[in-house]
């Protein structure tokens, strides 16, 4: 289950828009140090997280559902088990790539997610792996 080289390559070569669940507003918390990073490598943030207004300067919004625009990759910062229902919501919204940070993996956010026609990525950090490109 872990992506090639080439296919981090692609995926984040060919993405704008990173819907990111979990994203926090505290600049100390782990995903927010990472979406920091991926805005100021020129990547469009979406946070997701129905506990903040915004984060890094974008509204927040409280599910995937409600983002109005196209989303290529949705980056998750929940724990394992919590990741089934962003699969669902980014196979529904039309996202390229279901992105799951280190340390998180789920069999069933996997095959949904590939089912659906999404890249998966599991158990790595999206900025890790933009910076070894």
């Amino acid at each position: 289950m872990g992506a090639s080289r080439e296919e981090i390559k692609q995926v984040l070569s060919q993405a704008q828009n990173i819907a990111v669940v979990g994203l926090s507003d505290k600049p100390h918390r782990t995903s927010y140090q990472v979406s920091a990073y991926m805005q100021r490598m020129g990547y469009h943030i979406i946070p997701i997280n129905p506990n903040i207004t915004s984060s890094l300067g974008q509204k927040a919004y409280a599910s995937l559902d409600e983002v109005p625009e196209h989303i290529d990759i949705v980056n998750v910062f929940r724990k394992s088990p919590l990741t089934v229902e962003p699969a669902r919501q980014a196979v529904a919204h039309g996202a390229k790539c279901l992105w799951l940070q280190l340390g998180i993996f789920n069999e069933e956010a996997y095959q949904i997610a590939t089912e659906g026609g999404l890249s998966v990525m599991m158990d790595a950090c999206i900025m890790v792996e933009h910076q070894n490109l």
